[in-house]
């Protein structure tokens, strides 16, 4: 399966190899094709996005899937699990891995801190967390520009941003008040390349919020959007970030 480096970066300290991981936030599935690409005996890939959870499972069904001497095929070591993460459908100590790669900026704080607290409920003794996320961008990237508008037409439309950048230190503190030992922190990327796929995914997502907006202002945003994502094309700026913990045994 194809692995992206971030992904592969993120996870080649830890003991992934026969273990139960959970990947919180499944996205595309980047980081499930990776823990189960390095071994792990069982992955459970949790999100509330139901196209999400279908592009996982058909992205490990298409790929790599043939059985070995050590691990049964990759489809067979997968769950993908449709739900909240502040209420993951996994009883208590039932995972030894749990993965947040990307997940914490589209997180408000109150959303992100329980979440931290559910992820700490389903680890067992001496599990393993890796956190990778984006820090704050600079003052002078341009894309700060496009991702405040995708917040304001959130904010309109729901009473919530979109999206938040955690600085590190932001994070590392609050998974160790959730009982977090912190032990490492690596850069992914610096810069950052957002593409203009990415730029115009970030441009939709503030129409989509825009249209569920009362007034006039909707339309202004989602047209603002589009122009700045245009106008900008693409942009290589910031920092992406891993943070490694672990539960006491």
């Amino acid at each position: 399966m194809d692995v992206p480096s971030t992904v592969t970066t993120a996870l080649d300290d830890r003991p992934v190899d026969g273990r139960r991981c959970l990947e919180a936030g499944a996205g595309v599935g980047n980081t499930t094709a990776g823990l189960l690409d390095a071994g792990a005996s069982r992955v459970y890939a949790v999100t509330n996005d139901r196209e999400h959870a279908l592009t996982t499972r058909e992205r490990i069904a298409g790929g790599q899937d043939a059985d070995t001497d050590s691990h049964p095929a990759a489809r067979d070591r997968l769950a993908v699990l449709h739900a909240d993460l502040r209420a993951i459908p996994l009883p208590e100590e039932s995972v030894d891995l749990v993965t947040a790669h990307g997940l914490c900026n589209v997180l408000d704080p109150a959303a992100l801190s329980r979440i931290a607290d559910e992820l700490q409920r389903v680890a067992a003794p001496g599990a393993h967390l890796v956190v990778d996320d984006y820090a704050p961008l600079p003052e002078t990237a341009a894309v700060r520009d496009l991702f405040a508008v995708e917040n304001a037409a959130a904010e309109l439309a729901t009473g919530r941003p979109a999206l938040t950048f955690y600085p590190s230190s932001f994070l590392r503190d609050l998974f160790a008040g959730a009982g977090w030992a912190f032990e490492r922190e690596r850069t992914l990327l610096e810069p950052v390349p957002w593409t203009e796929s990415h730029l115009s995914a970030h441009a939709d997502a503030a129409a989509s919020f825009a249209a569920d907006c009362a007034d006039d202002a909707g339309a202004a945003l989602a047209a603002r959007a589009e122009r700045l994502a245009t106008d900008i094309g693409s942009e290589s700026v910031g920092r992406m970030y891993s943070l490694a913990f672990r539960l006491a045994a």
